[in-house]
């Protein structure tokens, strides 16, 4: 899309479409990522894994390519029945940007290409090996230790505050055995609140029937465990009379969750010698069994396409949803097509295209923000250097 166009927008008027972000950006996040972030995630692909000498020589030939190398279509599998079923689309969504590097194109178009060229390179879809699960399994241990010692929250406010502060657990952006990663004390949680819509949200969901409730999952870990307490707490409490995990239907993003995922998260909970654990995980075995929690997946949530290109099949189920929970980062990057808005923008007014109501809890995490007044953007940028991008602030973004 050019910077020209227009995002029609129910009852806000027309709004002009930002450039998008881009690897190519001097002095920047998006510039970082490309030269340094991307290129080491395949080299440490290789080093967590025991791959055959090819797949390694493909991962660290893909790693050199990055980020003055130029994109090409995907190179089919040699086995007919490994050819996953979006092959087409992801040729489609190459072809505009063949043969400029990645530096140039699109930055959420890089990431997530870069993430497609991985599972190319690993032969995923002929043999399934998650090539992330090394980071996986290491966070999900971590996260459940960190459970041993406190009690489970109890209010929706409080399950929405860890829920948005489990975003904090991006493996791409710090893997787990590095020794520095964001985290607050409880009473640093609500100092680095810059939007806090919580009370909204809750309004909503007791002022009405309860019905049916979407989750657009981000990371496994700390993440899915907070994402699976909340589904716990609103199908018991009634708030919700069922729930949908939307995952990744592919490993990506590192820590991204998939429905294999989600079931060794709950089969390993139900294993547990923690007792609250292990109770947590049988009632969630038991949503499952009785279809009140469903794990779903679709091709759009591993594509480069913003969240207003999403499919009508897509869009008609999400309308149906008393609210749609939208998790992270890069769920929050989709939402506002990963373009340069002004950061006093309303979120209502960029959003106000998505058919249901809306809440996004996202840690910040790229160099797009939407709804902070101008006194609050001013002390940010004067206070807070790295604000955007350090993982240590977070929103709760309310759209009705």
């Amino acid at each position: 899309m050019k910077a020209e166009m227009r995002l029609m927008m129910p009852f806000r008027g027309e709004l002009v479409l930002p450039e998008p972000l881009r690897g190519s950006d001097v002095g920047t996040f998006t510039e970082q990522t490309m030269w340094e972030r991307i290129p080491a995630i395949a080299r440490r692909v290789v080093a967590e894994n025991e791959f055959a000498p090819d797949i390694k020589a493909r991962l660290l030939a893909l790693a050199d390519e990055i980020p003055q190398g130029t994109i090409r279509p995907f190179f089919p599998p040699a086995t007919p029945s490994a050819i996953p079923p979006d092959f087409d689309n992801w040729q489609a969504y190459a072809a505009p940007y063949i043969g400029e590097t990645w530096l140039t194109v699109p930055w959420f178009f890089a990431e997530t290409y870069f993430f497609r060229r991985v599972l190319e390179a690993t032969d995923y879809f002929a043999n399934g090996a998650d090539p992330y699960a090394y980071q996986k399994r290491r966070g999900l241990e971590t996260a459940l230790a960190s459970w041993h010692k406190r009690p489970f929250p109890t209010t929706l406010p409080d399950l929405l505050l860890l829920d948005l502060w489990g975003n904090q657990m991006d493996m791409s952006l710090w893997p787990v055995d590095e020794a520095v990663r964001p985290g607050h004390e409880n009473e640093a949680q609500l100092a680095h609140l810059l939007v806090d819509d919580r009370t909204a949200v809750c309004h909503h969901l007791q002022s009405q029937p309860p019905g049916h409730i979407i989750l657009v999952n981000d990371n496994v870990g700390a993440e899915l465990l907070a994402d699976l307490l909340l589904a716990d707490w609103l199908l018991r409490e009634e708030t919700a009379v069922s729930l949908t995990f939307h995952l990744k239907p592919n490993p990506t993003y590192v820590s991204d969750a998939t429905i294999a995922d989600v079931e060794t998260t709950i089969a390993r909970l139900r294993q547990e010698p923690h007792l609250p654990l292990q109770q947590l995980g049988e009632r969630l075995q038991r949503w499952l069994a009785v279809g009140q929690l469903r794990l779903a997946i679709h091709s759009f949530w591993v594509s480069p396409l913003p969240w207003w290109q999403m499919p009508p099949e897509l869009a008609h189920e999400l309308a149906q949803a008393r609210l749609v929970i939208s998790k992270g980062d890069a769920n929050y990057r989709r939402l506002l097509g990963d373009r340069r808005w002004p950061y006093t923008t309303p979120f209502a007014d960029v959003v106000g295209y998505f058919p249901a109501p809306l809440l996004a809890l996202r840690t910040l995490k790229s160099e797009q923000m939407l709804g902070l007044s101008a006194a609050r953007l001013a002390d940010l940028q004067a206070n807070h250097p790295g604000w955007l991008v350090n993982g240590e602030w977070g929103v709760v973004q309310w759209r009705e």
